[in-house]
């Protein structure tokens, strides 16, 4: 991926195209695949850097790895892990972190768990606290909040019920993790959904897991869970970045195939739609518990709208490309309950607003969101991802409805998630320039 894009405006994006395998899932079948015996099958897997990451990590606790090709991997597992000769290093993915807490806290084993400067950065507070609750021997830099981290050899995991302030699908599968290792059942409420492939995954695989509303139990492992032979979807948080290009270019229609609308993550569509959007479901169907379709979407014309918790946790990471579609919405465009972008790669609320002022965009920022107004003419500039590939490819997409040349710097971090991303542009029409 290029250290800088150099964007035209678009006259029209049309086609047909995929985007890369869903993130959040591509994780989880790696970790996963470490509890079941035998050999796990991924295909679709996101080759990006954050999965990358997570893969050689899992390298490290035991698993044999065969790369069969970029998207499809083989895993094999003896149904546990081992102890890591080296510190574990997560570089940019906090999921990879967060997850991996959970599941290491309850082994018999040492370890110890660091990332990039932005992970460093994070906030572990949120899953170290609960799970010394749950009596694991885990430690964190500046008193148990931040990484690096280091986890001692479990002594008695004990399940406990844990009611989270903010729904988080990191904090609830860290937890589910430990519940795995842990006495007693460990139960998970949440004040509304969150992500829920951890809960869809474990239960196929055969763990003794139970879901009731916004509350998810699990008891300790018996015997090893089943491999898991999986096609994992393409990324909703992906696919976002295309549906709103041809929802604002004029004179666009474009087909994104196989991609998973999971309700815990479909919540950019109702956002669209609400917004007035010309977006319709395909071809509808499921693959491995996980609901997939073809997206269709049409230029249409915009209308401003409210966006508050309910909605909001359903796309948290997609909130940085609506501000983008809010720009050439008719009417105002309030993004409230955000705050959690905060405490993403970057403060996702500063940044948004930064980068889409300095080409014209009528957007403030709130304590917990964006206020937009809206229809505004874009102008092309020089725009920063700050390091964020959710910011990088926003700037890519308000530069090809933008008048004169966009540039982002800093772009090689797309391939954090979406490695593909400017070649899907390019299929569908748009011109990019490397440098």
């Amino acid at each position: 991926m290029p250290q800088k894009l150099v964007i035209a405006r678009a006259v029209g994006l049309k086609g047909e195209t995929f985007v890369s395998g869903d993130k959040s899932i591509s994780h989880r079948a790696l970790i996963f695949s470490g509890l079941g015996k035998g050999t796990s099958r991924i295909k679709g897997f996101l080759n990006g850097s954050d999965c990358l990451a997570t893969l050689e990590i899992v390298k490290q606790l035991g698993i044999t790895v065969n790369k069969i090709s970029p998207t499809e991997i083989l895993l094999k597992s003896d149904g546990f892990f081992k102890e890591p000769e080296q510190v574990l290093d997560c570089q940019n993915s906090g999921t990879t972190i967060r997850l991996l807490c959970g599941l290491l806290a309850g082994q018999n084993f040492f370890s110890a768990l660091t990332g990039s400067e932005q992970i460093r950065r994070r906030p572990m507070g949120r899953v170290i606290e609960p799970l010394t609750q749950m009596h694991a021997q885990i430690y964190g830099r500046k008193n148990n909040t931040l990484a690096p981290i280091s986890i001692l050899p479990s002594k008695k995991l004990m399940g406990q019920t844990f009611h989270l302030g903010v729904a988080s699908a990191q904090v609830k599968s860290c937890l589910l993790l430990a519940g795995l290792f842990a006495e007693n059942t460990t139960t998970v409420i949440e004040p509304g959904p969150a992500r829920d492939h951890t809960e869809r995954m474990l239960k196929a695989m055969g763990a003794p897991i139970a879901i009731n509303g916004n509350a998810v139990s699990i008891q300790k492992l018996a015997s090893n869970l089943q491999p898991m032979d999986i096609s994992i979807p393409g990324d909703m948080s992906s696919a976002a970045f295309l549906l709103v290009a041809a929802s604002i270019i004029e004179n666009s229609h474009i087909m994104i195939k196989n991609v998973g609308i999971n309700r815990t993550r479909n919540g950019i569509i109702e956002a669209l739609t609400q917004m007035n959007a010309d977006v319709s479901l395909h071809n509808l169907r499921e693959e491995a518990g996980e609901p997939i379709a073809d997206i269709n979407v049409k230029t249409a014309n915009l209308k401003g709208a409210i966006f508050d918790s309910k909605q909001v946790v359903r796309m948290i990471d997609e909130l940085p490309i609506l501000a983008v579609a809010a720009t050439q919405a008719h009417g105002t465009t309030l993004i409230k309950d955000a705050a959690e972008l905060k405490v993403k790669e970057t403060n996702r609320i500063d940044t948004t607003v930064s980068e889409l002022r300095k080409m014209g965009a009528n957007i403030e920022a709130t304590e917990d969101g964006f206020i937009v107004e809206g229809p505004t003419p874009l102008k092309g500039t020089v725009l920063d991802s700050h390091g964020d590939h959710r910011l990088a490819m926003m700037g890519v997409i308000a530069g090809l409805c933008a008048k004169n040349d966009t540039t982002v710097i800093h772009t090689d971090v797309i391939k954090d998630s979406f490695p593909t991303f400017t070649v899907c542009l390019r299929e569908l029409g748009a011109k990019l320039e490397e440098q």
